[in-house]
């Protein structure tokens, strides 16, 4: 029987160059499912295509980069300005003027010279996909749209903070363990190369075997110190070469995402992030005027990860023939019940995005909880890790003395 369910294509960054409608040379990055898609929008904009290919992401970057809590800030600070009636190139030029990166100076001033040309905000915003996603610039061109920008801009300002707050807890969440294991093999090196040598010349006066915890230590310090180089290149090639596997194989980055929300307290961040990501998207789409498929559409791209993301692609092809929200929700088994409870009391009570965003508020609070917890619980195990490194090898290197004690 063939397969009634159809692969969604990926979205890519696509670099290009060509001249606009007065004729002048213009060149950016946009964003598409693919090249023919990127050659029509750019089209739709009066710009003549000369040159047009994937973007690929450098290795070492040359300048400060544009980080997401500079959009962050511009969106607010816009959003302010906005709404205090300060006209739009202007508000343009005064925030340009207060930046200290200057990669965020250029980006700016490419958005307000767009638009001192005649093209929307949005449309200005969209020829730059990597700093304003789809979910941003359709946010903008609803704003647009109504009349409404300046409420957009203050909607979009407080769903990006909350946006980054949330990733700055999961950040936090997945470096504390990870930095916990580098601290114990720091001291494990440590110790193994600059203390353990000074035992060993002493032991070789001893005259008699060692006991085999210390012969396992002193083995140990002997290969660290002949072959540390040869370790440590191995260290650095395995984990540049898991960065880059993961940066440039969909596959073995969507097969990481599955495992890490099945690992223990950090899988339940995970899975309370991903909703809340999914609450908070769909209220702010919602609210926005922008339609329930449409906006689960780009909620897909905005989870930030992949089972998640295909289970709201499935909620959306349901959708779209004519389930409800909460049934489709039901269907994917992914949800917690309070949650599918919420958006059906929303869909009753046509309070959709208030539900969603109390959901939201909900969730990140659960997540900001378990991110304490495993703070709190870490702290003290951190002392025992590093207590018994410590413990197992004054063990190992004090027993031969102990030993020799006993039989003088």
């Amino acid at each position: 029987m063939a397969t009634k369910s159809k692969a969604i294509a990926e979205y890519t960054v696509f670099s290009w160059a060509g001249k606009d409608k007065t004729g002048k040379k213009v060149k950016g990055d946009i964003k598409a499912k693919s090249q023919t898609v990127a050659r029509s929008e750019l089209r739709r904009q009066n710009i003549t295509v000369s040159k047009i290919g994937k973007k690929r992401k450098p290795i070492f970057s040359n300048g400060k980069k544009i980080s997401a809590q500079d959009i962050s800030l511009f969106s607010r600070q816009l959003a302010t300005m906005m709404e205090s009636g300060v006209p739009m190139v202007q508000s343009f030029e005064i925030i340009e003027g207060g930046q200290k990166n200057p990669n965020m100076s250029k980006l700016i001033n490419k958005v307000k010279t767009d638009i001192q040309s005649g093209l929307s905000l949005s449309e200005a915003m969209g020829k730059h996909p990597v700093q304003f996603n789809e979910l941003y610039c359709n946010l903008v061109a609803a704003g647009e749209k109504a009349g409404v920008l300046d409420e957009l801009l203050d909607t979009i300002a407080t769903y990006q903070e909350r946006t980054e707050e949330i990733k700055g807890k999961i950040k936090k969440a997945m470096y504390y363990p990870a930095s916990i294991l580098v601290v114990a093999f720091g001291v494990s090196a440590l110790l193994l190369l600059k203390v353990v040598p000074q035992f060993e010349t002493m032991f070789k006066d001893f005259g008699a075997d060692l006991p085999g915890l210390t012969v396992m230590v002193v083995e140990a310090s002997r290969s660290l110190q002949e072959h540390f180089f040869k370790y440590l290149v191995i260290v650095v090639a395995f984990i540049t070469g898991f960065i880059m596997l993961k940066n440039r194989s969909l596959k073995f980055a969507h097969a990481l995402e599955r495992l890490s929300l099945k690992l223990p307290i950090v899988g339940n961040i995970l899975n309370n992030a991903a909703i809340a990501r999914f609450a908070r998207t769909l209220s702010t789409t919602f609210s926005a005027g922008v339609p329930l498929v449409e906006g689960l559409d780009t909620v897909a791209g905005a989870v930030g990860n992949i089972v998640y993301k295909n289970a709201v692609i499935k909620i959306k092809e349901d959708v779209s023939t004519g389930h409800q929200l909460q049934l489709a929700m039901q269907q994917v088994n992914i949800f917690p019940h309070m949650v599918i409870s919420m958006a059906s009391i929303g869909e009753e009570s046509g309070n959709l995005d208030a539900m969603l965003a109390k959901v939201a508020d909900y969730y990140e609070q659960e997540v900001a909880n378990d991110v304490d917890a495993m703070s709190s619980l870490i702290e003290p195990l951190v002392m025992v890790l590093i207590g018994g490194i410590v413990g197992v090898m004054i063990v190992a290197l004090y027993l031969p003395i102990f030993k020799l004690a006993a039989v003088m």
